[in-house]
């Protein structure tokens, strides 16, 4: 028999966290993000996931997971199709909000800014690291578009294969964002709800860092 899981038993999903080092107040951002996520990539699947965030024509958020593909002290680098709805949403309001979960360690931190694209030639070493099969499906899909079938994109993908037999270009339609972070916070779960919260801003050129209740 189907069980509903009402609210009820969603009220009891609870868990206490365990009880990590404090937070400190660092001047560097970007390097407290470098540590969280070497730790996060020893007990995360996917530890450069992430949720990006943008807003539609209508003002309506659109939430995805994308996957982080490079970062450093200028921002946050990602890949998409520009012609997909999140490729149109960052063209006409560049304004974005990034989330990284690493659950596993009772952590998350959001990421605010704006994003901008990155120069062809950037896009273009990042697309000859991609497997093949990835590189052929960047010709075959019209991403966030309705197709016929699943039949569809396969034919579209054994037309790009046949195209290109030997190097694959990268396709005019398809690049990088970066996202030039203003606002960074770190969050870490403590017990008895008494969590660690820690946001910096941008000021001018440097880091200011704030603890926040949580």
């Amino acid at each position: 028999m189907k069980r509903t899981v009402n609210a009820e038993d969603l009220s009891r999903l609870r868990r206490e966290y365990d009880e990590p080092d404090e937070l400190d107040l660092e001047t560097d951002p970007f390097g407290w993000f470098r540590r969280w996520f070497d730790e996060a990539a020893t007990v995360e699947p996917e530890p450069n996931a992430m949720v990006l965030a943008t807003v539609d024509d209508q003002g309506f958020p659109r939430q995805r997971t994308v996957l982080l593909k490079s970062f450093d002290t200028s921002g946050f680098t990602f890949f998409t199709n520009y012609t997909s709805d999140k490729g149109v949403q960052l063209t006409a309001n560049p304004k974005v909000n990034l989330l990284f979960g690493w659950y596993r360690l009772h952590r998350q931190v959001i990421v605010s800014g704006t994003a901008k694209r990155v120069p062809p030639e950037e896009s273009a070493r990042y697309f000859a690291t991609r497997p093949r099969g990835a590189q052929l499906a960047a010709w075959a899909s019209p991403q966030s578009r309705p197709i016929p079938g699943r039949t569809d994109l396969e034919s579209a993908f054994a037309q790009a294969e046949a195209r290109f037999p030997d190097e694959v270009p990268v396709p005019p339609h398809w690049g990088g964002f970066l996202v030039e972070p203003r606002l960074i916070e770190f969050w870490q779960g403590r017990r008895n709800r008494m969590h660690d919260r820690v946001r910096y801003h941008r000021e001018s050129s440097a880091w200011v860092p704030v603890r926040l209740a949580p």
